[in-house]
């Protein structure tokens, strides 16, 4: 087990620095182009592969760094450079990671690849999970998976929705449910390989920030996918159920709660996420009160302006350790006893909204333009508070954990 420190290795920040560079001299350039088009930026993504960082190996290396800093440091400093962008990036690993949790190893060999593409020939992937009337409420899945047995295969019906390269994709990794009385114990993951006959894109969505990045509803009408294609195989999935069937019997909550543990390791991730950005807003915000002169002097001489800058700092950093936290104790199997991965995803992205709104505030008028990027930075952070769960899980994941209470 990895001793918890605040010291990056040299290694670490060999690839932090390597990570600022391509954010700063490739993302941010190119922020306000993609922003305004609303379009996938696959020239930078091309970029990415071509350097390393649009690759399995680089997200694997990584999410296996013993401190677990690997995952929120890189996180950190892609969102810096542009959330939109940034998720277009780091999209695809949602549904490679969902194969490599779950997938057989001939699965993992077949579709990971054909997800990610090559430097000349991008391509990306989905992960659909979320439905019109199932966000937070996971149990609450519509989306059916029958298995014909005479063909080997599984028909899918539903529609998913808020799909990051939702219907763009190459590949699609679809959630769906194969025994309705088992909640979320009841749920497969399948993939839909390319030009599946029967899926579609659905509506794609005009968003307020992370325009960046291509969000849409996924509509599945009698997609037939083989046998194969059901993630960890059918063996794997019957003797699944089985438990989880006992395991109901004898107490469901228990397994609910096991099902919400898993869930909250994931959320530090988009905790630096929201890191990235809010530190990009301040640094935005500080440089231009040492610059923007009223009065005869810099506005970073006025205390109220002075005083807002050492909150951001203050916010920012705090937040970066809860996230630090949560990210050492889930690569180091420590139980999240008081629900810290909620708390730093909860606590990082209220302080997004804020310090990106306070950087507006305090570039002033120049600050609502597009001519600068907090502007673009406030849009983007709204999003950290909704996506991965709202603020308000978060809180209520917290306060049930706290009070010995079962998550539903």
């Amino acid at each position: 087990m990895a001793e918890f420190t605040m010291e990056l290795s040299d290694e670490q920040k060999e690839v932090r620095d390597w990570l600022h560079g391509f954010a700063a001299d490739v993302i941010r350039p190119a922020a306000a182009e993609w922003d305004e088009r609303e379009e996938t930026p696959w020239p930078v993504i091309q970029e990415a592969a071509k350097v390393g960082i649009y690759s399995l190996d680089f997200y694997a290396q990584q999410y296996f760094d013993p401190t677990g800093l690997g995952i929120p440091m890189a996180m950190e400093e892609l969102f810096w450079g542009d959330a939109g962008i940034a998720l277009s990036i780091v999209g695809t690993g949602l549904a490679a990671v969902g194969v490599l949790a779950n997938g057989t190893e001939e699965q993992i060999g077949t579709w990971i690849p054909q997800m990610y593409g090559d430097a000349n020939d991008v391509k990306v992937a989905a992960f659909c999970s979320s439905e019109p009337d199932a966000g937070s409420d996971v149990a609450s899945l519509r989306t059916r998976a029958v298995y014909d047995e005479a063909k080997d295969e599984w028909v899918l019906n539903g529609t998913k929705t808020w799909a990051t390269n939702g219907g763009i994709a190459n590949v699609h990794v679809v959630v769906a449910v194969v025994d309705p009385d088992l909640g979320s114990k009841g749920h497969a993951s399948f993939i839909v390989p390319p030009s599946t006959p029967g899926l579609s894109q659905g509506q794609k969505f005009k968003k307020h920030g992370i325009r960046a990045s291509h969000t849409a509803e996924v509509v599945l009408d009698d997609v037939r996918v083989p046998g194969s294609c059901l993630l960890g195989g059918k063996e794997k999935l019957d003797a699944r159920l089985a438990r989880a069937r006992e395991k109901a019997e004898k107490g469901g909550e228990r397994v609910k709660n096991a099902a919400m543990a898993t869930f909250e390791a994931s959320r530090p991730a988009v905790g630096a996420m929201a890191v990235g950005t809010a530190r990009a807003a301040y640094e935005v915000a500080l440089e231009y009160a040492q610059t923007r002169e009223q009065f005869g002097r810099p506005i970073i001489d006025n205390q109220g302006v002075a005083f807002q800058l050492a909150d951001m700092r203050t916010s920012i950093d705090a937040a970066r350790l809860l996230v630090w936290r949560a990210s050492w104790m889930a690569i180091n199997g420590k139980p999240f006893t008081a629900a810290e991965g909620s708390m730093s995803k909860l606590f990082a992205s209220e302080t997004a909204k804020k310090v990106t709104a306070q950087a507006i505030q305090i570039l002033g008028g120049n600050g609502y333009t597009r001519e600068y990027p907090v502007e673009r930075m406030h849009r983007d952070s709204a999003i950290y508070t909704i996506f991965e769960g709202t603020s308000e899980i978060q809180r209520l994941v917290i306060a049930r954990t706290l009070a010995g209470m079962p998550i539903r």
